[in-house]
């Protein structure tokens, strides 16, 4: 179900920066599906609002492990994709680092280019690695 509510949270992440829209703005014009469970409602709007309140910080990130591709030149899914992920990396300790690259993986396969798979697990992995001492440092225990 996890999978599902990701897939409907890029959908919302993707109309908010195609539309330049607020998160509000989209969600009062969006049904949150009725038969989720509280958990999926809580997990959607974790990642949907953490997305657009450390947005800065996210872009920041991902422009300093993707530095032959400027953020604006991505194309729209794979730039939301990567900010989700690294949302879920760096602000939701209870989510492995090495479940949240896959999910990202998969959907980057199911809704982006041929490439962006791979494209989504190298930005992923690169910064993994170079994040565990910062995940540490910050008494984020997150296994890969």
């Amino acid at each position: 179900m996890r999978r599902k509510v990701r897939e409907t949270a890029l959908q919302v992440l993707f109309q908010m920066d195609l539309r330049k829209k607020t998160l509000s703005e989209i969600l009062s014009v969006f049904q949150i599906p009725l038969n989720w469970k509280d958990d999926d409602r809580n997990f959607f709007l974790s990642l949907v609002r953490g997305v657009e309140q450390n947005l800065p910080e996210i872009e920041r990130i991902i422009s300093a492990y993707s530095l032959e591709w400027p953020v604006y030149r991505m194309p729209t899914i794979d730039r939301n994709l990567l900010r989700m992920a690294i949302f879920e990396m760096f602000y939701l300790s209870d989510i492995s680092i090495g479940v949240t690259i896959n999910e990202a993986v998969e959907l980057a396969k199911k809704y982006s280019t041929n490439d962006s798979g791979k494209f989504i697990n190298g930005i992923l992995g690169k910064l993994a690695k170079s994040s565990q001492i910062e995940f540490k440092s910050l008494g984020v225990n997150k296994g890969k």
